[in-house]
């Protein structure tokens, strides 16, 4: 199952106020960009966040689960809550870099 627009929008509304906003349809799934950073990850409507230390104290009882075959396993952000996904998803924005942008290869 697929994520749906419905919860993509829904996503970037609880996140709403910690920064630019956007998100980036990906393989059939969502990226979410905070500050034009890479944050979170929807998948099946689930949204998840890397495993890092620097969540890992807040995270502690939060479900894990793998979004996508071949990826690692993340954690599984309760998005319903809104403060505690600002919260979470602040402090990834913090250390999350902002992608190099990738330049076109030329055929010799």
């Amino acid at each position: 199952m697929a994520t749906t627009v419905n919860f993509i929008n829904y996503v970037c509304e609880q996140l709403e106020g910690i920064g630019s906003i956007r998100y980036r349809k990906m393989f059939g799934e969502y990226m979410v960009y905070v500050n034009d950073k890479p944050v979170v990850l929807v998948c099946d409507n689930i949204v998840f966040v890397k495993k890092l230390d620097i969540i890992e104290e807040q995270m502690k009882n939060a479900e894990t689960a793998i979004p996508y075959k071949g990826a690692k396993e993340h954690y599984v952000l309760d998005i319903d809550n809104s403060e505690f996904s600002k919260k979470i998803v602040s402090e990834l924005e913090k250390i999350t870099k902002i992608p190099k942008k990738k330049t076109a290869s030329k055929n010799l």
